[in-house]
């Protein structure tokens, strides 16, 4: 797709929810790893991640969002036509949590709802698929719920979260730009290998092994990230896609008030900020407290660094997330007027 424009689309509102368990990379893990892990801590730039109890779901906070969401923005549920549900962490494999969560949030069986599987990618390209169909006319109020549950004690880098976004019809919003691209050819770079129809989990799957000489133990089901590759990826990508959405868009980035960026890790956001030219209080970033939490990191960054400010007056913002697939996009969206209600904890 490359470039595209969508019009009479309004960004409403936004809202992110985090588990209340707190974990820090330095404290909660084996003694014997501590070490390693304060030198990891200084390179990737998190320190504390949230953790979700075995109980609680991506779908479990991102109800508890949306709940939030509906109330700032006051909407009344049977206004909603659309819910789609951007997650790898749906409650089954069958059916689509969108359709579960069209019940338990008490919307009209007119909502469509479906699900899409994309990770920290997910926020671009969920705007731009809900986008699409409002700017179509069909559609006039929309939500897009977006999040994972993917951390654990043993990997320092991912923590939970699930979000809400609220989009709807306006024949006088100011245009969205976006600039979405994929490159399957990488897929291997983050993957989880077992659990598909292509390799169906099976008992040795489920036995841990001790990976090296640091005491690391791992199962064939846990997440497979080649960190060179999604530094070269990130770094090599990024940049130009945001300097062409910029030219495409006809914006300067001394317009754009804020750039907020995936929370991959210090080393690979820095280097974007860096070859890009922009200055540090333009990039909001929230990897120290919550870490990577997969596509929920834009919504999440912008609730607990800008929301005020993005309240008052009219913004215009960079959202660019990258990562698994191999994929990335970006949008450059005008806000004003909108809800952003603070970080629920649940």
């Amino acid at each position: 797709m490359a470039n595209s424009t969508l019009k009479n689309v309004r960004f409403a509102g936004m809202a992110s929810c985090v588990p209340k368990q707190i974990v820090s990379n330095l404290t909660d893990c084996r003694p014997q790893i501590r070490a390693d892990r304060e030198r990891l801590v200084r390179n990737i730039g998190i320190e504390t991640r949230r953790m979700a109890p075995k109980w609680q779901c991506f779908s479990d906070l991102a109800f508890d969002a949306t709940e939030k969401l509906l109330e700032s923005l006051q909407w009344q549920r049977e206004e909603i036509d659309a819910l789609i549900v951007v997650t790898q962490s749906p409650d089954y494999p069958i059916p689509a949590t969108a359709i579960i969560m069209q019940d338990r949030l008490g919307l009209s069986h007119t909502t469509i709802a479906f699900d899409v599987n994309l990770g920290c990618s997910a926020y671009p390209f969920g705007i731009h698929l809900l986008g699409s169909m409002i700017s179509a006319g069909g559609i006039k109020k929309g939500l897009l719920l977006v999040g994972d549950r993917s951390a654990t004690l043993d990997d320092p880098i991912f923590s939970d979260a699930g979000t809400a976004t609220a989009l709807e019809f306006d024949e006088n919003a100011p245009p969205m730009y976006f600039d979405l691209n994929s490159d399957g050819s990488g897929y291997k770079a983050i993957m989880l290998p077992v659990g598909g129809q292509r390799e169906p989990v099976d008992v040795q799957h489920l036995i841990k092994y001790r990976e090296d000489e640091n005491d690391h133990w791992h199962r064939a089901t846990d997440l497979v990230l080649d960190g060179p590759a999604v530094l070269s990826f990130s770094t090599q990508r990024v940049p130009p896609a945001v300097e062409k959405l910029l030219t495409y868009a006809d914006a300067s980035k001394d317009e754009v008030n804020y750039f907020v960026f995936h929370q991959a890790n210090r080393m690979i956001n820095e280097t974007i900020r860096k070859k890009l030219g922009i200055p540090v209080e333009k990039v909001p970033s929230t990897l120290r407290d919550f870490g990577n939490t997969s596509g929920a990191s834009l919504p999440i960054t912008i609730t607990a660094r800008i929301n005020k400010q993005l309240e008052s007056g009219k913004h215009r913002v960079v959202l660019s997330g990258f990562g698994i697939g191999l994929s990335w996009g970006t949008v450059l969206v005008d806000i004003e007027n909108a809800k952003f209600p603070d970080l629920v904890e649940s």
